[in-house]
């Protein structure tokens, strides 16, 4: 079938079974062949090609709105709702955007990209739609791995108590990003093993019923009968205890029984958990096999082989930079921790949980609960490293605030995937951590120049006793600069300059030091000669230096790889403020104010004029200003 030639999921109404097993062929030689070029989250979505056709087939979208929580598994219904002629510009500068997205399709209802969001949303679209007395049906798709994630526990709590008509719809691939942790995963291995049991609940009830002598007495003690059968029938039968009519496991590889418990939800008053049992992956060999979770979002791949399109010979990224000091300075200090929120592959603490498998916790998706651990942790005099990227630093931040630095506990934060990292998109945009953190008291931010001082400041951080203390490091490869054999300790708050100058003042830190220098460069053709400084501590600054700086009353500009608003710029401002500077000597060069898309990071930085050029431009024309105004004091 010629998938780009579809314009609605209202075809597959139609279709037998057979038809519909052809279509998902279709659909996953279209993704494998779409992927390998583009990348991708291939893995959820091979494994839910016959699940998305069956909700399809079964309800009617937009009107019943489908939620998918994370959204990484939605290319199937992106293709099924007529956007597969598109898939060439996936994750592409005003392509199509990975996750569900609403100005996109009116059959993308919810926006996604952090997971266990989609439940609470869907109590609240149940709430509106009954108060508008319509008839559709709320279908959140959740994953096993989402489910772990304190909110959505917290939904289901509250959808169990309301009573509200929804069906849910419990993705269990036995995988989230990584493999999933947790009693809750125990459960649900339990519910895999035991085998279906809502329909022999259902017949037995209607047999008592029909026996003539009894019937009346058996019938009255129904319910007790049930809810006995389905400890016998379902070990620890969780969701029912929630207020959940529970459905399944079912095999969601095979359509009829898709088809029939799909429309038994559909018959059924209250909230329903339909338990779909589906292999991540599925179809392509490769991401079948997968165990640890490297083909859930891959880049471009070769597909007869399987193997990632890489450049050779790359430095190491900077996860790994970082990582492995922690694993140095664990051999050293038995205090040492790791944490993880789900994301040991990402983080590269796969040699650390080797190494140390009694020091390594990865928690599941529950940032909030990894954020206080690293806290209980720091109170006994241990070295927690709670490793995070920057977007889902954000879900923690009452943690932060109340758990970690009201307490002044010595937390040590690895702030990964800093600043922006492309093809995720606007969810996934690391760019807040320093509007949010470094207004926090006790609070020590630094991002490194380079890896060789990343390694010196993660030394540092585990070495500083005095509070929470953080290091951003960006998503990608380091510089590839040689590596000092013994680690140092960096003093907190100072900075350093790079390249001497006397017209202005630059002061960046991080991968935003290179654009500076190539800037340095450009303008000394133009006889403007400019000071680079590593800011290497955003909080606290370099009180000593910024005095200088300012005394000189030569321009200055701010240059962050983040927002602007609260941002390390900012933190500039208010130090000239505070101490009578001059603040209009200060240029700021960061993230504008509003959510920066998808595409590749060196379009996006085109896009809100954070390029070599345009530091060059502002910068020149501030100097020849201040030297015209020089001109005409005298």
């Amino acid at each position: 079938m010629d998938l780009t030639s579809i314009k609605n999921p209202a075809f597959l109404k139609k279709m037998s079974t057979s038809e519909l097993e052809s279509l998902g062929e279709d659909i996953r030689r279209f993704l494998i062949e779409n992927l390998s070029v583009t990348g991708g989250h291939i893995g959820p979505n091979l494994g839910v090609v016959e699940l998305t056709i069956a909700l399809h087939k079964i309800f009617d979208s937009p009107k019943d709105k489908f939620l998918w929580d994370v959204g990484h598994q939605s290319y199937v219904h992106k293709i099924l709702t007529g956007r597969a002629c598109k898939f060439d510009t996936l994750r592409k500068y005003k392509g199509l955007c990975g996750f569900p997205k609403r100005n996109e399709s009116e059959h993308d209802v919810w926006e996604t990209g952090h997971s266990s969001t989609s439940l609470s949303a869907a109590m609240g679209m149940a709430i509106a739609r009954d108060l508008k007395k319509t008839d559709d049906y709320i279908i959140p798709i959740i994953g096993d791995g989402a489910l772990t994630g304190g909110m959505a526990l917290e939904a289901l709590n509250h959808i169990g108590h309301e009573q509200k008509d929804m069906i849910v719809i419990l993705n269990d691939n036995e995988m989230s990003i990584a493999p999933n942790v947790g009693a809750l995963h125990n459960v649900l291995g339990r519910l895999r093993t035991a085998g279906k049991y809502h329909w022999v609940k259902d017949e037995l009830e209607f047999l008592l019923k029909k026996v003539p002598s009894v019937g009346g007495r058996l019938a009255s003690t129904a319910e007790r009968v049930k809810d006995g059968l389905k400890y016998m029938f379902v070990s620890g039968m969780f969701f029912e205890e929630l207020g959940f009519t529970y459905l399944g496991p079912v095999d969601g590889h095979n359509y009829e029984e898709l088809f029939d418990n799909l429309r038994y939800a559909k018959k059924t008053k209250g909230p329903i958990l339909v338990h779909v049992l589906t292999k991540k992956g599925k179809g392509y060999l490769p991401a079948e096999s997968d165990k640890i979770g490297t083909w859930h979002g891959t880049g471009p791949y070769k597909i007869e082989s399987g193997d990632f399109i890489k450049p050779k010979d790359t430095p190491p990224a900077w996860s790994k930079v970082i990582s492995d000091t922690v694993q140095k300075v664990a051999r050293e200090d038995d205090r040492v921790v790791a944490i993880t929120p789900a994301m040991p592959v990402g983080s590269k603490l796969e040699a650390f949980q080797k190494e140390f498998p009694e020091r390594m916790y990865d928690v599941g998706i529950a940032e909030q609960h990894a954020t206080t651990v690293a806290a209980g942790l720091a109170t006994q005099d241990m070295k927690p490293f709670l490793a995070i990227y920057s977007t889902f630093l954000q879900r923690a931040y009452d943690q932060v605030v109340h758990d970690v630095c009201r307490q002044n506990l010595n937390v040590f934060f690895g702030i990964d995937r800093a600043g922006l990292v492309g093809a995720d998109g606007e969810t996934h945009q690391g760019v807040f951590d320093i509007a949010f953190m470094r207004h926090i008291p006790n609070m020590v931010m630094m991002m490194p120049k380079d890896e060789n001082e990343g390694q010196h400041l993660v030394y540092t951080a585990l070495q500083y006793n005095d509070g929470p203390i953080a290091i951003r490091y960006p998503r990608g490869n380091g510089l590839g600069v040689p590596m000092d054999k013994e680690l140092k300790t960096i003093p907190i708050g100072t900075w350093e300059v790079l390249k001497e100058g006397h017209d202005a003042t630059i002061l960046t830190f991080g991968p935003s030091i290179e654009m500076a220098i190539e800037a340095r460069e450009k303008m000394a053709k133009n006889g403007i000669s400019v000071k680079i400084v590593n800011a290497r501590f955003i909080k606290p600054l370099d009180h000593n230096m910024l005095h200088e700086l300012f005394k000189e009353n030569k321009p200055i500009m701010t240059i962050e790889e983040a927002v602007l608003e609260g941002g390390f710029g900012s933190a500039v401002l208010e130090f000239a403020s505070d101490h009578g500077y001059d603040s209009s000597l200060v240029d700021r060069m960061g993230i504008p104010d509003y959510f920066v898309e998808h595409g590749s990071v060196d379009r996006l930085l085109e896009e809100i004029e954070f390029t070599t050029e345009h530091v060059v431009t502002r910068l020149q024309k501030r100097v020849n200003v201040k030297k015209t105004k020089g001109l005409e004091a005298r």
